[in-house]
């Protein structure tokens, strides 16, 4: 049998398992499953006679070196950082090997050596980075194929709830890491480009400069820019593109209310709060606010932030219990970004019974023949339930298809890459259309940014 290892087994794994096990005696496939915590290894197997769960310490070099040499395949799981030491093993035993995570520097070094010895190092094969780059190459290249040039490229992407189960008022719950939620948008501007001239967003900036969208039968979003957009250029081979922005779906309002969290400075992760242990939230909230004698931390939230008594941002502080006194943080010398996970966490938890949902919205503005066209390109897809969501499944599907595809040999081209070729994109978006995963395509008039042409510094 041919043995896959797959090194991680978290929440986004699940999908990922569930499908190379239903592949398994159809493609003689043994799934070894390693992972810190046995019982959560032993429970992705779901007792499959193909699956064999291990306790896999990633920092016990004899060990992971062991099960990567045993291996046909390697998938790794981990957090970003962690990848680089498993791909060195697997440069060592020549062994391909396939991650969700961006290409870091130190992966990226490592290219020479991959395909000096023929081997494929798949990476960005997830949902944001993965089908985000799959399903934007494939129109990008349908448009160039036709001899179309490019003007516009937009692409969104967001982790939400699903409508069924948005019940509270910043119409949001955790789908993935709550951290990088808490943390989104920092480490220095947001970077982008409106038609042919560039653009930047300070961190603090960031939440006030939103996009609007339109999803039907899913209504109207809000999309604030990612990062850097700009190195996107190169990658989606769109050098010469007037508009490039990439951003992050979240309802209409979410982040006009998380604009005031920036304000106060609770998502600052660069020191520790002392008492932080023993801290009450109420306590946490007034940190941030000036002292005073005679006034109460609501009504200084409220003037610090200019919020109307009756505004709903007010509304959205209350629900989320920021002012009780009871509440203990209890987390030892924490940083104002891990107190309000923990805050945020306890109210925006997925319950036993929730759904999630991805969004997904790309728009291309392009010239062909003289005249100027767009395609917007949509999709939607639901969760199952709290094993697989539809985060686990946009992220841990293309994941396991390109590991077979791999494995089987359609997959070709040696080196340290992400899946911006047809030879990847083509055969796992179709497969992925099985599973809901399916981009809606419709051809607009094209906007742009300045439709009348009008001369101006925009």
């Amino acid at each position: 049998m041919r043995n896959i290892l797959i090194i991680g087994a978290g929440r986004s794994a699940s999908s990922l398992i569930k499908y190379l096990l239903n592949k398994s005696t159809e493609e003689n496939l043994q799934i070894t499953i390693g992972d810190l915590s046995l019982e959560l290894a032993e429970k992705k197997t779901n007792n499959h006679p193909n699956a064999k769960a291990i306790a896999l310490d990633i920092n016990n070099v004899e060990q992971r070196q062991a099960e990567i040499q045993k291996a046909n395949i390697v998938i790794s799981m981990l957090p970003a950082h962690m990848h680089v030491e498993v791909a060195k093993d697997c440069v060592i035993f020549k062994k391909n090997m396939v991650t969700a995570s961006y290409i870091s520097d130190a992966m990226q070094a490592l290219d020479a050596e991959v395909k000096a010895n023929n081997l494929i190092f798949m990476n960005e094969i997830g949902l944001d980075p993965g089908i985000d780059h799959m399903s934007a190459m494939k129109v990008i290249n349908e448009i160039k194929d036709k001899g179309g040039k490019m003007l516009l490229f937009e692409s969104f992407c967001g982790g939400l709830v699903a409508p069924e189960s948005d019940n509270n008022l910043w119409n949001y719950k955790f789908t993935w890491a709550p951290r990088n939620v808490v943390l989104a948008g920092q480490g220095g501007a947001a970077k982008f480009i409106q038609e042919g001239r560039y653009k930047y967003i300070p961190y603090h900036k960031l939440f006030r400069r939103t996009e609007f969208l339109h999803i039907e039968g899913y209504g109207k979003f809000e999309g604030y820019s990612n990062r850097d957009s700009l190195k996107y250029k190169s990658v989606y081979g769109l050098d010469d593109v007037l508009t490039l922005y990439r951003g992050t779906i979240r309802r209409v309002g979410f982040s006009k209310a998380w604009n005031m969290f920036v304000q106060l400075g609770m998502t600052d992760d660069t020191y520790a709060m002392e008492n932080s242990e023993t801290m009450s939230y109420r306590e946490f909230i007034n940190s941030f606010l000036p002292y005073s004698a005679t006034d109460s931390a609501e009504i200084k939230t409220r003037m610090q932030l200019g919020i109307e008594q009756d505004d709903i941002m007010w509304e959205k502080l209350l629900e989320l219990d920021l002012f009780n006194a009871t509440k203990i943080v209890g987390l030892k010398n924490a940083s104002p970004a891990q107190i309000l996970e923990k805050i945020l966490t306890d109210s925006w938890t997925l319950q036993p019974d929730d759904k999630d949902m991805i969004v997904m919205y790309h728009k291309f503005g392009y010239e062909i023949n003289g005249v100027e066209k767009q395609i917007d390109s949509k999709m939607v897809c639901i969760g199952d339930d709290q094993t697989y969501t539809a985060m686990a499944k946009t992220v841990g599907l293309p994941v396991a298809m390109a590991a077979l595809q791999i494995l089987n040999g359609k997959i070709k081209t040696p080196g340290v890459q992400l899946p911006i070729n047809k030879e990847v994109y083509e055969p796992i978006l179709k497969e992925l259309e099985e599973f809901g995963v399916v981009f809606n395509e419709i051809e607009m008039p094209y906007i742009g940014y300045n439709p009348d042409k009008l001369v101006a510094n925009y």
